[in-house]
């Protein structure tokens, strides 16, 4: 088996000009790279790319402060109705073109019509309007506590600056150009899906002078070329990792995270709580059979976070026992309101709310992304637990990008549709309520599932507005009671998979998700 294994490496790998060049860090990311508007998707794939070929006006550290990072600052009017944001100087596009405030309206408007967070600074606001070529401002027509948190934040979607032309295009459609102002520039002529996806330095990129901290910070750019490679399974990704014929993996398959503790040549980064992972369930809530609440229940009492997580295999410490905090246990808004039904899941106990939900056997299809480290063990344990209830399952087992996909369709399950799909978030995605997938979209029409809840639509509105830090975490655990109560969501524990890296690439940031900034090679 080994040989074959070597022989299948050396046939993926060989062909490719960058083996072991020291100015090239060669990246196996979980999934492969589809769609180059980081806008237009929540992939986590789309979202490395973003980070290398795109930049933001303001980042978050380490410490979940926001920090400007193409601004050279902002400031607010007394009664912070009124925002005034200027760029650093010397900001140039990736064609050479200067970045000015008229590219960075067009891109806030886009971003602010297709994400949830920015859909509710933009309901808050009057207009964003131009002063000059390095100067825009932002005119509330009521008070938004969330302004900087929304331009900062480091969830899909991200709000990346684009040139106004690209920024034109209807949030509906994705850009088809690849120019930013990032740290690197993406080679589309070499391009392969399925293959590889290469990116290069930018030479006109001026990183900010403090260092690298977080999402913040200087983003020096030490490698000359970052290639994203295409590897067809778990274990080839490992053995190429230990051969050095890759030097990156965004996730390590749980099976071999053993194996890689013991590689002296191999280093392992784990992600601190923040950047930790919720495992999730997209329900689709205007087909049957989830369209009616009381499946969702009985739905919801089937899951067993326990289970769940121990199909991962993670070693101890990697995850933790119980978690029905959606805004992440340990973050600033974590709580255990509407958790007590959750706590006793039970096969027994959702067989008889299924009975009495009223449930006429329509078919579940669940689509099942059988390439992904982590949603791929998940989804076992969820479609076993499922068909022992007594739903009629229906598994579509694919490759994620074919998953995310059909999971846009709003036609009925049997006919192109879907009703669950198994889902990872991290950190970054569900700490702020306003950003969170279970909450910001709701009663839209943006985020697959369609889920609405009217009753807690005022809470939203009333967290948008709430200065008191307090009260918005008040408000943040009532929000948790409608997610839980209505099962908008499924939550299915939260967990962290290591990324690894070879030994010889230092200074790699511990973020959960990959950014290659601030790597380097060193000598050994």
């Amino acid at each position: 088996m080994r040989r074959i294994l070597a022989v299948v490496l050396t046939l993926l790998l060989a062909a490719s000009p960058a083996l072991a060049q020291p100015n090239t860090l060669r990246a196996v990311l979980n999934l492969e790279l589809q769609v180059l508007d980081p806008i237009i998707t929540t992939s986590n794939v789309t979202r490395a790319y973003g980070y290398l070929v795109f930049d933001t006006l303001i980042s978050m550290d380490s410490e979940g402060r926001y920090k400007p990072q193409m601004l050279e600052g902002w400031e607010a009017s007394e009664d912070r109705l009124t925002w005034t944001f200027r760029l650093r100087p010397g900001l140039a596009w990736h064609d050479g073109a200067p970045v000015t405030a008229e590219d960075c309206v067009a891109s806030l408007q886009r971003w602010g019509r297709r994400d949830g967070l920015g859909s509710r600074l933009m309901a808050a606001a009057k207009g964003l309007r131009v002063v000059d070529a390095r100067t825009f401002v932002l005119e509330l027509r009521e008070p938004f506590s969330q302004v900087i948190e929304a331009i900062g934040k480091p969830a899909a979607q991200i709000p990346f600056m684009m040139p106004v032309r690209m920024a034109a295009i209807e949030h509906t459609r994705p850009v088809t150009e690849t120019v930013g102002s990032g740290p690197y520039t993406f080679d589309r002529a070499e391009w392969r899906q399925g293959d590889r996806a290469i990116f290069r330095r930018n030479p006109r990129y001026k990183p900010r002078e403090e260092p690298a901290d977080g999402f913040a910070g200087g983003k020096v750019a030490h490698f000359e070329r970052i290639d994203f490679v295409s590897l067809p399974d778990f274990s080839t990704r490992v053995a190429a990792l230990q051969a050095g014929e890759v030097d990156y993996l965004e996730f390590v398959p749980t099976d071999f995270i053993t194996r890689l503790q013991r590689d002296r040549n191999v280093r392992l980064i784990n992600p601190r709580p923040i950047a930790q992972m919720m495992g999730a369930m997209a329900i689709n809530h205007i087909h049957p059979p989830f369209n009616k609440v009381e499946v969702r229940r009985a739905l919801q009492l089937a899951m067993d976070q326990g289970e769940i997580i121990a199909g991962l295999g993670l070693p101890s410490g990697m995850s933790l026992p119980w978690c029905q905090s959606i805004f992440m246990c340990g973050g600033p808004y974590a709580s255990e309101a509407g958790t007590e039904r959750l706590r006793d899941p039970s096969i027994e106990r959702a067989r008889e709310a299924l009975r009495a939900s009223g449930y006429a056997n329509e078919p579940v299809v669940l689509l099942h992304s059988t390439d992904s480290v982590t949603l791929n063990p998940m989804a076992l344990v969820i479609i076993d637990r499922l068909r022992r209830t007594g739903f009629n399952v229906d598994v579509l087992a694919s490759d994620y990008s074919s998953q995310a996909q059909r999971r846009l369709s709003r036609e009925p399950p049997g006919r192109g549709g879907w009703s669950l799909m198994p889902v990872v978030f991290t950190g970054f995605d569900i700490l702020n309520p306003l950003a969170h997938y279970a909450v910001a979209y709701n009663c839209g029409n943006n985020y697959p599932g369609w889920y609405c809840d009217p009753a807690m639509t005022p809470l939203i509105e009333q967290f948008g507005r709430e200065p008191d830090a307090e009260k918005r975490k008040a408000l943040a655990a009532e929000m948790q009671r409608h997610v839980h109560e209505s099962a908008l969501m499924l939550f299915n524990g939260q967990f962290s998979v290591p990324a690894a890296h070879r030994a010889d690439v230092a200074d790699v940031l511990p973020l959960g998700m990959p950014v290659f900034w601030n790597a380097r090679r060193v000598a050994r």
